[in-house]
């Protein structure tokens, strides 16, 4: 039955639908302004870090907070774990911070130069 009445509203909507296509049919809106230049931008690579920063501390956060509900489980035990977890988190940061993998700018080295 739901499939019926989904195929009869798209059916209804085709058929009284507007037909006609003009100039501005395939032009996106984007507040009254005329788009210009190409849609496909590349982003800059610090974008996707700080995308994959932000997934990796959340999936850490929801760890801590699974294990901090518990606590009274898991113990002395529970608590050498944690802190291996983040001291392992903490080292990779701390990796890839000394590597420069957190500069956005021009290195600092480039920018005194100019």
């Amino acid at each position: 039955m739901a499939v019926l009445l989904v195929g009869g509203l798209l059916l209804g909507a085709w058929w009284l639908g507007e037909k006609r296509t003009g100039a501005s049919k395939g032009a996106a809106y984007e507040s009254g302004v005329l788009p210009s230049g190409s849609a496909r931008l590349a982003y800059p690579v610090p974008f996707y870090l700080v995308a994959i920063f932000f997934i990796v501390f959340d999936v850490e956060s929801v760890f801590i907070f699974i294990w901090a509900v518990a606590w009274d489980l898991l113990g002395i035990p529970g608590l050498i774990h944690i802190t291996v977890f983040i001291t392992v988190l903490l080292l990779g940061l701390l990796w890839l911070w000394r590597k420069g993998g957190l500069d956005w700018g021009p290195k600092k080295r480039e920018a005194v130069k100019q």
